[in-house]
C-alpha cells in the first residue's frame, strides 16, 4: 500500500520495518479524538476561506460518517496502516476521493497526535477524578460507621496508642484529597491545545487556532510551536500523579493483608474480591489486594520508562514519542481497574470490632496515657515517662495489663496514683481525651468527615 507520505522517498518499507514503525494497534483507542479534531480542523479551514464552505461541510458530514461506523462496529480498523490518523484519512479520501487529501492542509501529524493524545488524557483525567471520589465516598461511609470503634495504631508495626478506625481510614481519604488536587491542577496543563504548531514552525495559511482549541473544550493555545508538538511534560505529570496514587492505593491494600489475616482477623473481605487455595481448603486469600499492591510497580514502570524516552530528545518532534503511548495507556488502565476493584472491596468488607478492641486491650496502649496521667499530678514528663515504662514491665511479669493492676501495686511507685486513675487509662477515655484537631476522638473525626465531604463539594462545583 502506498503511504501518504511518499514522495521524497518511494514509500516503501520492509515489511519488518513496517510492523516496527507502525502504532495503529495501540492509537487505535484515539480514534474518536482524531476524528472529532479532525472534524474541528475543516470547520477552522472553511470558516476562513482556506476550504469553501461546502467542501468544509462534505468533509465533516465524511468524519461523522466514519465515527459513526467506527461507533457501531460496521468500519473495522485496517492495521496495515501507519497508525490511527492515516487510517482516518485514508477512510475519508475513500470515501470522498480527493477532497479527503485537503483535510490535512496546515496541520501535521506532529501537531495532530500531540492533539490527539492531551484530548485523550484530559477525558481520562475526568474518569480517574469520578473513581477516587467514589473510593472516597467508600472510604466516608465505613470511617461514619465506625468513628467510635476502637483498634491499635501501630508504628514500626507495633502497637502504640488507641486510634479509632474511622480515624485510621481517613488517614486515606486525606491522600485520596491531594490524589484529586494533584489530577485537577496537572489537567490545567493538559488542556491547551497544540493544533496549528503543524510540524514545528507553524504555517503559511491564515488560520485560527483559538476558534478551534475552543470548538474542542481547550482553554488555551500552546504558545510556542516547537514546544507545542515536542512537549510531552503533561504525560509525564499524570504519570507522576498515577504513581502517587498508585503508592497510598498499595499502601492500603497492605493493611488490609495484613487486617484480613488469621493474625489480625481486624477485617473479612468478601468473597467477591478473595480467592481460594488450589490445595488448601480453608484458605481465603485476598488476591484481589495483593494484585493491587504488585501492579503500583507496573505503573512506577510506566512513569520511569516515559522519562527515560524524553530525557535526551532534541526539538521539535522525533519518532521516540511514539513510545508515550503505550506507557500513558497501560498505566491509566492499570490504575483504573485498581481503583474500580478497591471501591467495592471497601464497601463490602466486614470490620470486626471485637478483634480490635481485643488487640488494643493487649498492647499497654494505654502508657501514654498513664504517663499523661501522672504529669497532670505535678510529676515531669520524663520522669513520669520512665515510671510508665516500669509498670509496663510490672504487668508483663504479672501477666496483666494496666488497667488490672491492683492500686497498691501502682502505690509503691508512686503516691501520686488515686483511685481516678482507672477511669483515665479506659481506652474509650483515651480515645475520646484525642481532642486536638485532626486527633481520634469521635468529634475529631465528625469533623474530619465533614472536612472531606465539603472538599468533595466544592471540587464538584469547579468542575
Amino acid at each position: 500500500m502506498a503511504k501518504l507520505w511518499a514522495g521524497r522517498t518511494a514509500g516503501e518499507t520492509d515489511r519488518l520495518a513496517d510492523d516496527f514503525n507502525s502504532s495503529i494497534r495501540f492509537d487505535c483507542k484515539l480514534y474518536r479524538q482524531d476524528v472529532t479534531g479532525s472534524m474541528a480542523h475543516a470547520a477552522m479551514l472553511g470558516a476562513k476561506g482556506i476550504l469553501t464552505q461546502e467542501e468544509a461541510k462534505t468533509l465533516i458530514d465524511g468524519l461523522a460518517g466514519i465515527l459513526s461506523d467506527l461507533e457501531s462496529g460496521k468500519l473495522a480498523f485496517d492495521w496495515s496502516c501507519e497508525d490511527i490518523h492515516m487510517f482516518v484519512e485514508q477512510e475519508l479520501t475513500n470515501r470522498l476521493g480527493s477532497l479527503g487529501k485537503k483535510l490535512h492542509t496546515a496541520r501535521s501529524r506532529n501537531d495532530q497526535v500531540a492533539l490527539d493524545l492531551r484530548m485523550y488524557l484530559r477525558e481520562e483525567s475526568d474518569a480517574l477524578d469520578a473513581e477516587i471520589r467514589d473510593l472516597l465516598d467508600a472510604l466516608l461511609a465505613q470511617a461514619e460507621q465506625h468513628r467510635a470503634t476502637i483498634l491499635p495504631g501501630y508504628t514500626h508495626l507495633q502497637r502504640a496508642q488507641p486510634i479509632t478506625f474511622g480515624h485510621h481510614l481517613l488517614a486515606y481519604a486525606m491522600m485520596l484529597l491531594r490524589d484529586l488536587d494533584r489530577l485537577r491542577d496537572g489537567r490545567k496543563r493538559i488542556n491547551c491545545s497544540p493544533i496549528g504548531c503543524c510540524a514545528l514552525a507553524g504555517t503559511t495559511y491564515d488560520t485560527d487556532r483559538r476558534m478551534e482549541a475552543e470548538a474542542l473544550g481547550f482553554d488555551d493555545i500552546c504558545r510556542n510551536s516547537i514546544d507545542g508538538v515536542s512537549d510531552r511534560d503533561f504525560c509525564v505529570e499524570l504519570l507522576s500523579d498515577c504513581a502517587l496514587l498508585m503508592m497510598h492505593l498499595s499502601r492500603f491494600a497492605e493493611e488490609l493483608i495484613l487486617w484480613s489475616s488469621w493474625e489480625f482477623q481486624f477485617v473479612e473481605l468478601s468473597d467477591a474480591y478473595t480467592t481460594g487455595s488450589s490445595i488448601m481448603p480453608q484458605k481465603k486469600n485476598p488476591d484481589m489486594a495483593e494484585l493491587i499492591r504488585g501492579k503500583t510497580g507496573r505503573v512506577y514502570g510506566d512513569l520511569l520508562a516515559l522519562l527515560t524516552t524524553l530525557k535526551g530528545l532534541p526539538l521539535a518532534y522525533n519518532k521516540d514519542l511514539q513510545e508515550d503511548k503505550e506507557s500513558v495507556f497501560d498505566a491509566l488502565e492499570t490504575v483504573h481497574q485498581c481503583l474500580r476493584v478497591l471501591t467495592p472491596m471497601v464497601r463490602t468488607m466486614r470490620v470486626r470490632a471485637d478483634k480490635m478492641l481485643q488487640a488494643a486491650q493487649t498492647g499497654f496502649l494505654n502508657a501514654t496515657d498513664l504517663a499523661d496521667y501522672l504529669v497532670r499530678k505535678g510529676l515531669p514528663f520524663r520522669s513520669a515517662y520512665k515510671l510508665s515504662g516500669e509498670l509496663v514491665a510490672e504487668c508483663l511479669r504479672r501477666g496483666c495489663v494496666l488497667e488490672t493492676l491492683p492500686l497498691e501495686v501502682y502505690r509503691t511507685y508512686s503516691p501520686l496514683f488515686g483511685e481516678d486513675l482507672y477511669d483515665e487509662i479506659r481506652l474509650e477515655n483515651c480515645v475520646e481525651k484525642r481532642i486536638s484537631e485532626g486527633g481520634t476522638s469521635a468529634r475529631s473525626v465528625d469533623g474530619q468527615i465533614a472536612y472531606v465531604r465539603e472538599q468533595l463539594r466544592k471540587g464538584s462545583e469547579r468542575k
